[in-house]
């Protein structure tokens, strides 16, 4: 028999059993791939889609982002009425699941009197039993923003047809699958049967389009129920999207908070409002949230563009040189190798098909190139040698964005990034980048990773992750940092026109990946050593004042000291030196400095605050010696500072020098060549 929800394939022939499923029946059935396997998780996965939508649909036309989030609790009541129903009233409980015996109550009472004996013997309060009642929980999420909005003949087909979308093709996306809120809309279908509903305007539209729809799983196709157009009055323009589906809030509530955290850290420039609100059904409203994470700046990254695949792609795919030969729209395979790929100048691809030999020729059309000559170009791609691509088509965070969100959302005493260069990995263009910081708000003891992928956080499977992998084999001790006591935050974003994630959640990226793993690791080393610096520089600062303080603290009795007896020597008839006991000086006197020395004191110019105030003047000098020398045994290359000079050209005119009893200055009068 065929399985059940397949169709039978009308131009089947043969086996009758031949079944075919459309995208949406096959996601549907394999909903764990796209994050939906369970409630919770189908809570979090549907608002993390909703907001990197937002996201992207803002900064397509340059907007800052400024987004809405809204989670409200459905009592079952209020669902019921939603799809109308009213509560029913249980005629024969013994149908129900959690029926209960008079058996089964009396061997629970039993049990809780005997656990709160115990309790009651030990101390400690007892809470209350009950067989637990497993009831759904349902919420509305409502996410809106100020992005582009949605053509209004387009919104049905948009968000009602799996695999339909406007993020495929070889570029950097946050889409891990290019579902989108398709599969949210499968899971309220699903789990509550109630639609999906939209408003979208895009800018200067004098209307705003509202949709109400759900998808018809079996033919892969939107099904509207409403359709309408609004006013615009108040020249409103993005998309609102609002759907109530089935989940659990309370086992997932710190991911999507620290989702929402992690959110505002990689997007500084972007403004969230998240909400969430208990039941109207519900007195209390103890547990609603209502917190804004508020913008730090106005600079957002350029957007990604489209780009060509690289030649070390023909690697992973033997299927690419033949798909490009009948795609390409070039005449001839110089002009193939050199614009279907990156990294291959002309004068390498003229070089490439000499290098193929026989039955090759630079003028040669690639409709002309057989399968067999196709392989072998495929191979020659994948053992030649390549420069990396530039990475100018991808849209990494950026190192001032992320040191502005570790410090507008954690507050870490010092933070230090890098950006490592592009590399190719799989044929795809790759740009890591890493912050790591010391100290901070809300940051435990030991390692805190915080893990990106195309500008969106990764909460799952994080101990598989190549980035745990490398901060855990990282000797931290060599960067003076305490791994076990220090708050340690890594923070490492990857960006690329393809992350390769493993697993099929698609929630980290293995360890295996030795281009990605040496570029991780380069990166956090960076990083280390930019604390170690900073390290060292505090320790000596904190030596210094130490050293400064012990000597500081004796100045008064010393002065007080040696003021005395500059006065017991000024009353006196004769100098120190004459009046000495043993025969012969200690050491040279110069007898012309002692008697002007006893003199100012006779006259009042040497007082103890002024021999206080020349104590406090040495021990500063003695100090500041005393630490460059320090420094100077600390440094294995000694002390050292990058200058730039300026060659003296006819062409440079300058400003006059301005001189200290240093250095000179030179300043340029015009940067302009003459």
């Amino acid at each position: 028999m065929p399985p059940e929800g397949a169709r039978k394939n009308p131009n089947a022939k043969g086996d009758a059993n031949l079944t075919q499923k459309s995208p949406a029946e096959f996601f549907q059935d394999n909903k764990g791939i796209a994050g939906f396997e369970n409630a919770g998780k189908s809570l979090y996965t549907t608002l993390r889609e909703f907001v990197e939508n937002a996201l992207d649909a803002a900064e397509a036309i340059g907007t800052l982002p400024e987004i809405d989030i809204a989670i409200e609790e459905v009592s079952v009541s209020q669902y019921e009425n939603l799809i109308g129903l009213r509560a029913h009233v249980r005629l024969d409980d013994e149908l129900y699941a959690d029926f209960e015996s008079d058996k089964a109550k009396e061997k629970r009472l039993a049990q809780e009197a005997k656990k709160a004996a115990k309790a009651t013997t030990s101390g400690k309060g007892g809470r209350g039993g009950g067989k637990r009642e497993q009831t759904k929980c349902f919420y509305k999420i409502t996410v809106k923003d100020n992005g582009k909005g949605m053509q209004h003949e387009d919104i049905p087909n948009m968000l009602g047809r799996v695999l339909s979308g406007t993020k495929y093709g070889l570029r950097q996306t946050r889409g891990k699958f290019g579902l989108g809120s398709k599969m949210a809309l499968i899971w309220s279908k699903q789990t509550t049967g109630l639609p999906i509903h939209i408003r979208s305007a895009l800018p200067n539209q004098a209307f705003i389009s509202e949709y109400l729809l759900d998808i018809d799983i079996e033919k892969n196709e939107p099904n509207v129920h409403k359709e309408n157009k609004l006013s615009n009055d108040e020249k409103w323009h993005g998309a609102e999207l609002s759907v109530t589906i089935e989940g659990n809030w309370t086992t997932y509530r710190q991911y999507v908070l620290s989702y929402m955290r992690q959110l505002a850290i990689v997007t500084p420039y972007a403004q969230f409002r998240f909400r969430y609100t208990t039941s109207s059904a519900t007195t209390s409203t103890a547990k609603d949230i209502d917190i804004v994470f508020r913008r730090r700046t106005d600079i957002m990254p350029a957007l990604p563009t489209a780009t060509k695949h690289h030649p070390s792609a023909a690697k992973e795919n033997m299927l690419l040189i033949k798909d490009l030969l009948s795609q390409t729209r070039e005449k001839n395979l110089v002009n193939f190798l050199h614009k279907e790929f990156t990294s291959i100048p002309k004068d390498l691809s003229v070089r490439l098909i000499e290098e193929l030999g026989y039955g090759f020729d630079a003028d040669m059309h690639p409709t002309e190139v057989s399968d067999k000559q196709a392989t072998r170009m495929q191979q020659l791609l994948a053992q030649a040698r390549f420069d990396d691509p530039d990475g100018a088509c991808l849209s990494p965070a950026g190192e001032y964005n992320l040191r502005l969100g570790i410090m507008k959302e954690l507050g870490p005493e010092w933070i230090a990034s890098f950006c490592a260069p592009s590399l190719a990995c799989g044929g795809h263009p790759l740009v890591v980048e890493a912050c790591v910081s010391l100290g901070g708000r809300d940051v435990k003891p030991g390692f805190n990773v915080f893990r990106f992928a195309n500008r969106i956080p990764l909460l799952f499977e994080g101990g598989n992750d190549v980035v745990t992998r490398c901060v855990q084999r990282l000797n931290w001790g060599t960067y003076k940092i305490d791994k076990n006591n220090d708050k340690i935050g890594v923070f490492v974003s990857i960006v690329s026109t393809k992350i390769p994630f493993k697993g099929t959640s698609k929630e980290y990226i293995g360890d295996e990946n030795i281009e990605i793993a040496e570029a991780v690791d380069k990166a956090i080393k960076q990083c280390a050593a930019q604390l170690r610096g900073k390290i060292v520089r505090a320790q000596v600062q904190r030596d210094r004042n130490a050293r400064k303080k012990q000597l500081t603290k004796y100045i008064p009795d010393v002065a007080r000291a040696l003021f005395a007896m500059l006065a017991a020597s000024a009353d006196a008839d004769q100098p120190p030196s004459k009046r000495a006991r043993i025969s012969g000086a200690l050491w040279p006197v110069d007898e012309k400095w002692e008697a002007d020395v006893i003199d100012q004191a006779r006259d009042g110019k040497v007082t103890e605050e002024v021999i206080k105030a020349k104590l406090e003047e040495h021990v500063q000098r003695s100090d500041h010696e005393q630490a460059l020398e320090f420094a100077m045994q600390q440094s294995k290359e000694g002390l050292n500072e990058l200058m730039y000079l300026a060659p003296k050209t006819p062409e440079l005119e300058y400003v006059p020098e301005i001189r200290s009893e240093t250095c000179a200055f030179r300043f340029l009068k015009s940067a302009e060549m003459r």
